[in-house]
């Protein structure tokens, strides 16, 4: 499995592509305006508690208040509460917490109105994006992210991730990092940190108190509301949670990002500094790496899959919705049962990769083609449980109901990705139709199935709106001549004035139609 990053830079924006084996995978999108991201921390002002909500509206410096609920406060509230109140006068210097009076924890099951006051300062993370007309969701747990380690201020507990297997693994790793952690500090263990050794954990949680102290000697000074941690570039980011052996390749077309990555890698893999790459060629990197084709095929209001199965993706304000159609796929060697499993499998791979790509999160609620025999059903949960391993959100899967669908929580901190795919109708009529490069997808797909099924022995015409005729067969090489290559079979395409934009039909030399 080969996994590479492509990095296009422009004036407004940082687009990053995480491709797996070619296949486009994450599409994120850092823009310069973007003035909250998930991991930032704030200090900030209680506008109001809401008692009826058991939350309050919090001045973070954006155009909508944020929203924080009783239970995002964290256990360690007063102590968090305390140290700021010190800091911010000046009567505390020593940042460690070795010595810092830790307060009790509020009740678990208290009352907003309790615990906060109106104006009052506190240090609070962004856990969700301004998402819609929503503003920032935020916590005043803090934590602050490393490579191997999450450190969490005014705790001592040391957890591990439940991603490694291993129970002595685990145990190993608990040991080490409670031989080393500072007092007052408590440690996530992340996935990643599966088989390091106790130096490269020291010198993340060396980095990750250097932060917290640099933090804190802002927070004397620093007005409410404004930042006082920034999240890393979402570059490093990315790299941070995703990045391990499998990497083949980092390109990058912007020589400042290209500088910043390497050195980011350096740091925490130099051994795998040499596959950062800076792109000059004059090819955009994006359509190099057959990125553009892949987002103008997979944000489509349809997702299509091979053996012409496809996805329609709806979205509604609650939720969304995603049906599977095996379109005109057909297999007379098997029954409607295993047809049925086939595609639903096929089906479960290509939604687990449309979550991660749109960054859908909410309810989704997933209609697969109906299944008859229970242990047929228990092999699609399994295997979209399997797909979504990978899956960085919180995430959770129900099994499959009698009617077939599948309902998925997956969490949502950033605003989906929506990348508009359709085009203006050529016609004129102020419709809007599926860009070219869709429709060309299809017509392939079709082309394939009819030389597969003895359609090789004929002459084939395509007949097709002149737009699209003049759209296969222009430039060197055209896609018709790819056809050629690819099939050894010269395909004649015949444009048709009366044809919609979206209309095309093979037929023989006498015209009939081949399906």
């Amino acid at each position: 499995m080969n996994r590479e990053l492509i990095v296009r830079s422009r004036p407004d924006s940082v687009d990053f592509a995480l491709l797996k084996d070619g296949r486009l995978i994450e599409l994120h999108k850092d823009e310069n305006d973007h003035n909250f991201n998930v991991g930032d921390i704030l200090v900030a002002k209680i506008r109001k508690p809401v008692p009826g909500l058991n939350a309050a509206f919090v001045d973070v410096g954006y155009e909508k208040d944020a929203f924080l609920h009783y239970h995002d406060l964290g256990p360690q509230l007063g102590s968090m509460l305390k140290f700021i109140k010190m800091v911010r006068s000046g009567k505390l210097r020593d940042y460690s917490l070795k010595n810092f009076p830790v307060e009790n924890d509020i009740d678990k099951n208290g009352n907003i109105k309790d615990v906060v006051k109106p104006n009052q300062s506190m240090l609070v993370q962004i856990v969700k994006e301004p998402i819609s007309t929503k503003g920032p969701r935020i916590s005043s747990e803090l934590s602050i992210a490393g490579r191997y380690l999450v450190m969490v201020p005014f705790s001592d507990r040391v957890s591990v991730s439940q991603k490694i297997p291993s129970k002595e693994e685990k145990d190993r790793l608990k040991r080490l990092v409670q031989s080393i952690k500072p007092k007052g500090f408590g440690v996530i263990i992340r996935t990643v940190a599966e088989g390091k050794k106790v130096a490269e954990l020291d010198k993340d949680l060396e980095n990750l108190m250097s932060k917290w102290t640099s933090m804190c000697k802002k927070l004397q000074q620093a007005p409410t509301p404004s930042k006082v941690l920034v999240e890393l570039n979402r570059a490093s980011s990315i790299l941070r949670d995703v990045f391990n052996d499998t990497f083949t390749g980092i390109y990058v077309d912007d020589e400042t990002l290209y500088t910043q990555i390497r050195d980011y890698v350096h740091e925490i893999a130099p051994e795998k500094e040499s596959i950062v790459k800076y792109y000059t060629s004059n090819v955009p990197i994006f359509e190099k790496f057959g990125i553009e084709r892949q987002i103008k095929t997979s944000f489509g209001r349809t997702a299509s899959m091979s053996k012409g199965a496809y996805l329609v993706i709806e979205h509604t304000e609650a939720l969304h919705v995603i049906d599977v159609n095996s379109g005109n796929r057909s297999n007379k060697a098997r029954n409607q049962e295993d047809t049925a499993l086939e595609v639903n499998l096929l089906a479960a791979t290509e939604i687990a990769r449309q979550l991660r790509l749109r960054d859908m999160g909410g309810i989704i609620v997933i209609d697969f083609i109906d299944m008859a025999r229970p242990e047929h059903r228990k092999k699609l949960f399994n295997k979209l449980r399997d797909e979504m391993a990978d899956d960085r959100a919180k995430h959770k899967i129900l099994p499959p109901s009698k009617f077939g669908l599948v309902q998925i929580t997956r969490q949502r901190v950033r605003p989906e990705v929506n990348i508009k795919t359709s085009e203006a109708n050529p016609s004129g009529d102020g419709q809007e139709v599926e860009a070219p490069i869709m429709l060309i997808e299809k017509i392939s797909y079709d082309l394939e199935q009819i030389l597969k099924s003895g359609g090789r022995e004929r002459s084939i015409t395509l007949n097709a709106h002149p737009f699209i005729a003049a759209y296969l067969t222009k430039g060197f090489p055209s896609i018709r001549s790819k056809w050629y290559l690819e099939h050894k079979k010269w395909i004649k395409i015949q444009p048709r004035d009366a044809y919609t934009y979206l209309e095309y039909r093979f037929t023989d030399r006498e015209g009939n139609p081949l399906e």
